[in-house]
């Protein structure tokens, strides 16, 4: 699939999903998959204040950072997503429709930067880190969350396997890391999402190798 094919398929994927993605986004941020991606988000952010929310679908979770006292501007590609977005606007809390390919901010423009299972719908993951780097201050921070091996969504890369067209990448959290250090990035921070019925007993002893191996999302904190 050239690069504009790609995008444009995962585009129409997520333009088509607005909908019943918006009707269950609140559950997924204070219950369910996402819940733990905001504590996470304040514990190693330091004095950041600005926050660019990069794949921020229909920005509950931009809002969430926003009451968090934050200065937010979410981004998302679906323009559908962005107008569900923009109801809820206020004074530090805007939405634009934007590319992770080509990110539509100045150089060092935010203290900080958030991508949750956004970076999975790249067909050049580098690039994306590379727009990511360029839009954060120096010394600031990168929070992402990539979905994990055990994650339902990752059944979109499933095509490629026939020689069929695929829209989502298979990077693993463990490459992501690998990247980031490549980069010169310091991780700061790791934390693991998994499944219902994965008990804290069952992962807590295990090597964060390991814990990768079975989350459904894993989330990192970076430092530029």
């Amino acid at each position: 699939m050239k690069s504009s094919e790609w995008h444009t398929s995962a585009k129409t994927r997520w333009e088509d999903n607005a909908d019943h993605w918006h009707s269950k986004s609140v559950d997924m941020w204070t219950a369910g998959s996402r819940k733990a991606v905001i504590p996470f988000f304040v514990k190693y952010i330091g004095d950041a204040r600005t926050v660019a929310d990069l794949g921020c679908g229909d920005g509950y979770g931009s809002y969430l950072l926003y009451e968090k006292g934050f200065a937010v501007t979410g981004m998302d590609f679906s323009k559908k997503m962005v107008e569900i977005a923009k109801k809820q606007e206020r004074g530090n809390l805007s939405f634009v429709q934007g590319d992770l390919r080509s990110l539509p901010f100045q150089d060092e423009q935010f203290d900080a930067v958030m991508a949750i299972n956004s970076v999975e719908w790249t067909e050049y993951p580098l690039h994306t880190l590379n727009e990511i780097e360029r839009v954060v201050d120096k010394d600031g921070y990168i929070c992402i969350g990539l979905l994990g091996p055990t994650a339902h969504p990752r059944e979109n890369a499933y095509p490629r396997l026939h020689g069929e067209e695929a829209i989502c990448n298979t990077m693993m959290p463990w490459e992501l890391e690998m990247l980031a250090r490549d980069k010169g990035w310091k991780k700061i921070g790791e934390d693991w999402v998994y499944k219902k019925g994965v008990k804290p007993s069952l992962t807590d002893p295990l090597s964060n190798e390991l814990k990768q191996a079975l989350t459904f999302m894993t989330l990192f904190m970076f430092q530029k």
